[in-house]
């Protein structure tokens, strides 16, 4: 996969590194690097090969946000145009949120707008202590709108109501606190010690398990206990005990070896 906007490396273990490349811009959106990070994150997501995604920014900043002369010329375009624009970067971001497999933010530089956004919509975010957040849209006039449910999701509606007005900067240990970020690392080296780690304990996961897990998550958030809702978490693990990955999971932890998607095998039963 060859993008304008991207740089994707990957390693052995299914680990895909997707790294928004335009450091002369701080990695800020434009209809190209939208669209680029769409198409990727579909085509990682469907490859058979690809465990995990890491995102991460080339240069000093893990994303700006929008260009502001991008943002500039979709105001000043037809509404049926700045509809059509708006409408892709939502779409990207529900992408991104939507993968089946686990998604880390290597967040090390500014996250801001957008890119606070996107480091929201990954399910893991890590950060340096020099990463930097905001919604600094009502700065320029403008709403956090696209990436207002993930960041609603990640840290409340009553942190939402302070920053998506005020658009103070959020440094990486407020981030941690407010549960935007998991956690942080001292510099770049640090956190690429802590992007290893997790990897290492996402890579011992059932493949398929994650992808219910995530599914899981989504279906139970912000829902009462009902009955309803606890027939449907009987029904998936119910679905999911019956799986090759479960049955081989089990089989591999009573027998003290490793699972077939640890082993290589591809997690079916041996």
């Amino acid at each position: 996969m060859n993008f304008a906007t991207l740089e994707i490396t990957r390693d052995n273990h299914g680990v895909a590194m997707l790294w928004m490349n335009r450091p002369d811009v701080h990695n800020a959106f434009n209809a190209q690097l939208i669209a680029d990070l769409s198409a990727a994150c579909q085509a990682l997501d469907a490859d058979e090969t690809v465990r995990l995604m890491v995102l991460a920014g080339r240069g000093k900043s893990f994303s700006a946000g929008a260009d502001l002369n991008w943002m500039q010329a979709a105001g000043n375009a037809s509404f049926a145009d700045n509809l059509a624009d708006a409408d892709k970067l939502a779409a990207m971001l529900r992408t991104l949120a939507g993968m089946k497999k686990p998604t880390i933010a290597r967040v090390h530089g500014a996250a801001l707008g957008g890119g606070m956004g996107l480091a929201a919509a990954c399910d893991i975010c890590l950060v340096s202590g020099r990463a930097v957040f905001a919604t600094s849209e009502v700065r320029f006039g403008l709403i956090p709108s696209a990436i207002g449910p993930y960041v609603l999701r990640a840290i409340g509606e009553r942190q939402c109501s302070r920053y998506f007005l005020t658009a103070e900067r959020i440094d990486a240990a407020r981030a941690v606190a407010l549960g935007l970020a998991h956690d942080m690392a001292a510099d770049e080296a640090a956190l690429d010690a802590q992007v290893a780690e997790l990897t290492r304990a996402l890579l011992s996961g059932g493949p398929e398990a994650q992808a219910a897990a995530k599914d899981l998550l989504r279906a139970i958030a912000n829902r009462p206990i009902d009955d309803q809702l606890t027939a449907d978490t009987a029904r998936r693990i119910a679905q999911l005990r019956a799986t090759p990955e479960a049955r081989e999971g089990l089989a591999a932890f009573l027998a003290k070896r490793p699972p077939g998607w640890v082993a290589g095998d591809g997690g079916q039963p041996t």
